[in-house]
């Protein structure tokens, strides 16, 4: 099924930094051993309040459009191969609205996979 990523959560992907995940080869229970993988991924730090918008769509697969177009992303939140890229503490940020209240925004960083989904046609 080819889901296409949801227009409103586009400007959550703004300022998106594209990374290498890199996950060393393990030995298995059953003696095996598995091979060294590396993954390309965007690396996001969002609000809090953004996170928890998107949550609904994490672990599921999604084609973007515009300057992305041809590529897709998977949020990691659960899966165990990629544990140290789940959501982490992005800090908080203090501020002052206009009308002079103080108030904090936290912060989470997340990794989205990101595969290149361009398929061929022939001539």
């Amino acid at each position: 099924m080819r889901r296409k990523w949801p227009e409103e959560f586009n400007s959550i992907l703004n300022g998106a930094e594209e990374v290498t995940l890199d996950l060393p080869a393990i030995d298995n229970d059953d003696g095996s051993r598995s091979e060294a993988i590396s993954r390309k991924a965007l690396k996001v730090r969002m609000s809090m309040e953004d996170y928890e918008r998107i949550w609904p769509l994490a672990e599921m697969r999604y084609r973007l459009d515009g300057n992305m177009t041809g590529k897709a992303i998977t949020l990691i939140t659960t899966n165990p191969h990629y544990h140290r890229w789940h959501p982490a503490d992005g800090g908080t940020v203090d501020d002052v609205s206009d009308s002079g209240r103080h108030y904090k925004t936290a912060y989470v960083v997340v990794h989205f996979l990101l595969d290149d989904v361009r398929e061929t046609a022939a001539a």
